[in-house]
């Protein structure tokens, strides 16, 4: 019983568009395999996490999806979201694209667009600030369809992408990722939660396979 209220709330609370294939994000360990770091608790469908342990990532990998999920960070506070990361690399962001995560208006990386919260880390902005203040929870969208990315932040989509694409290579060229073979190029991969030195939450996260749609 307890179960099925806990997913019911988690369904009320999400955006008034369709639910239709999603389930909970579930099955987290340590980035690159073994225990949950004492960091990280997970608890009622809310993660929370504490400076210091590393990243943790999702058991599962995921190739054409929907993420849906809520943030909260700290004041000052900087984390991100990673997907089709490679585990076998010694970090996330050598393979894996990062939905960011910031307090944009008390961090120095939210004077950047290309750094701001619900951008793609270092490659592509989104079209405006639609961010919350510091306390108060964003919904957050990622969606992959082979090479056609998308960020939404609080309803609204703020980017696209198409990964190979002429402008994809003018934009990695441009960025801190140009001559890292391995960034961006998986079909599948997993996705982590990053440890960048600020408390996080997170909850609400669900996710639907694309692969059929």
């Amino acid at each position: 019983m307890r179960r099925a209220i806990i997913s019911f709330v988690v369904l009320l609370a999400m955006p008034a568009w369709s639910q239709e294939g999603f389930r909970p994000l579930t099955g987290w360990r340590a980035y690159g395999g073994g225990p949950l770091p004492q960091t990280w608790t997970i608890a009622d469908g809310l993660i929370s996490h504490h400076p210091g342990g590393g990243d943790i990532e999702t058991m599962d990998t995921f190739g054409n999806f929907e993420l849906r999920f809520e943030w909260k960070i700290s004041a000052g506070g900087n984390s991100g979201v990673f997907y089709l990361v490679d585990d076998s690399l010694p970090a996330p962001h050598l393979s894996g694209l990062e939905y960011q995560i910031l307090d944009n208006a008390g961090h120095p990386d939210g004077k950047n667009p290309v750094t701001s919260a619900a951008s793609v880390y270092d490659l592509y902005a989104p079209s405006s600030d639609l961010t919350h203040p510091v306390g108060a929870w964003n919904s957050g969208a990622i969606i992959v369809r082979g090479p056609h990315v998308e960020h939404w932040l609080n309803g609204t989509k703020v980017l696209e992408f198409e990964r190979g694409s002429s402008d994809w290579a003018s934009h990695l060229a441009a960025s801190k990722f140009a001559g890292t073979p391995t960034f961006g190029t998986g079909a599948t991969g997993h996705i982590d939660l990053q440890d960048h030195g600020a408390a996080v939450q997170y909850r609400n996260l669900l996710i639907r396979d694309l692969s059929a749609r």
